[in-house]
């Protein structure tokens, strides 16, 4: 009895054990934000189709904004990192949940009486509102929140396990969404009552960990305060952390091809009934149970070497919708091949910055999750916004109308193409460039040796 006992004991006060309360908690703004993203893939057909803008034009707005964008993603790191309050370093910039979602709604509720000029005045401030401001910040500050609420143990499940809250999240919206889009976003003003439907409830479940997870844990040195980091430090971190580096180019890849957009035009025009493009996000739930065998793959391999299987895994997909057409079995088997390998580099990335920053404190620099947090946002972002653009640059130059009567046969082929063999040959790359990443292999000397300095310098460890 007395070992059964100890046994639970033991049970309860598991350094890796997350509650399923605390696991929806921390997922909220993180579903929150997947549906934001979701939601911002549909702007090129909503200014296209519905404000009658020339997919060139947008693609100059989205392009513009990065210029900015990458002004904020350079800071708002540095300025999370310098951080220090009552209620944390990271926690109280989760407030930007709510900007993001009030700038969203604004951005799909664009007059439908203002002149071609105004228009896209309005799509570039409210764009560059969201994303290079509201999602910045919120990017910005994740895992600087993550590493000071929970243990290390904890992290692993919590990314992993919470990769399936997301990703359920992600596939109900891409189930329905259509749908709703098909009956209510008939015009500039169902548009926005569509968004305004989505905004509130998902704004009020975004701010709810901010309420109720707070941060605990210490994991800065004396000798590495980040309250002095100097800008400089920025270009440090660049120059001596190439680990980063790769990560900013696989999640720019990564979003090019996810934020391309093109679904929506393939499933109008290629096959037919915008309607059934909810149907392949179903084939997308059989690849959502890999998420419960991450802990022990990355304890067993590693995170990054996960990302290089998920991303030839992809690859496959987008050749099987190459050939496809409008064959909806293949279809759907290409979307669950494509949404299955993705999830490892959608869901893991908090890991991989972990491992970074430990790589920096173990260099005798300032940790800087929150910088390194908004580079990988940065290489995120502008593929989003270059992968929207290119897809509207290319339309345009293969004379892409908007009106089925009038559509080239090259709008056909060029649809068919960025749906397929484009998405192939990227990840594909992708994968190819994730061999550089040699991180993994010397995590366990660096934690030891990490631990081992905190311990000298009197840092608090978690308990």
């Amino acid at each position: 009895m007395g070992e059964r006992k100890e046994d639970k004991e033991t049970k309860k006060n598991r350094d890796d054990k997350v509650g399923f309360g605390k696991l929806m908690l921390w997922q909220s703004r993180m579903v929150s934000c997947s549906i934001v993203v979701l939601v911002l893939s549909y702007l090129m057909i909503y200014c296209t189709d519905t404000l009658q803008i020339s997919a060139g034009y947008v693609s100059v707005i989205l392009v513009a904004s990065k210029f900015l964008d990458g002004f904020t993603d350079m800071f708002a790191g540095f300025i999370v990192d310098r951080t220090k309050t009552k209620w944390g370093k990271g926690r109280p910039y989760e407030v930007f949940i709510i900007g993001l979602w009030l700038s969203t709604w604004l951005l799909f509720s664009c007059p439908e009486s203002f002149s071609t000029i105004a228009k896209c005045i309005w799509i570039f401030i409210m764009y560059t509102l969201a994303n290079s401001i509201c999602y910045t910040f919120l990017n910005a500050n994740q895992t600087t929140y993550m590493v000071r609420a929970y243990k290390e143990k904890q992290i692993v499940k919590l990314t992993s396990y919470g990769s399936v809250v997301t990703m359920l999240s992600a596939v109900i919206f891409n189930m329905f969404f259509p749908s709703f889009m098909g009956k209510i976003a008939t015009s500039a003003s169902g548009w926005s009552r569509l968004l305004l439907m989505l905004a509130v409830p998902l704004a009020a479940i975004g701010i709810l960990r901010m309420i109720f997870v707070p941060e605990k844990y210490d994991v800065d040195t004396s000798v590495q305060n980040e309250e002095k980091l100097k800008v400089k430090d920025i270009v440090t971190l660049i120059k001596t952390n190439k680990y980063i580096l790769v990560m900013v180019l696989m999640n720019f890849v990564f979003n090019f091809v996810c934020n391309m957009g093109v679904n929506t035009y393939y499933f109008t025009y290629i096959v037919g009934n915008i309607g059934l493009m909810g149907i392949t996000a179903v084939a997308q739930m059989l690849a959502i149970p890999l998420a419960f065998v991450f802990p022990k793959l990355i304890s067993k391999f590693s995170t990054a070497k996960l990302m290089f299987v998920g991303f030839l895994v992809s690859a496959i997909g987008y050749l099987i919708n190459a050939v496809a057409g409008a064959n909806m079995p293949l279809l759907l088997v290409g979307s669950m091949l494509t949404g299955a390998g993705t999830i490892p580099a959608s869901m893991l990335i908090a890991l991989i910055i972990i491992e970074c920053a430990e790589f920096n404190e173990w260099k005798g620099n300032p940790r800087m999750e929150g910088t390194m947090s908004s580079l990988a946002g940065l290489g995120a972002k502008v593929g989003a916004a270059l992968g929207a653009g290119a897809l509207g640059i290319l339309l345009s130059m293969v004379g892409y109308t908007g009106v089925a009567e009038t559509m080239s046969e090259t709008s056909y082929t060029m649809i068919r193409l960025l749906y397929g063999i484009v998405p192939m040959i990227l990840y594909v790359l992708t994968a190819l460039s994730l061999r550089i990443y040699k991180l993994d292999k010397l995590m366990p000397q660096i934690k030891a040796d990490n631990e081992a300095r905190r311990s000298r310098a009197g840092v608090k460890k978690e308990e």
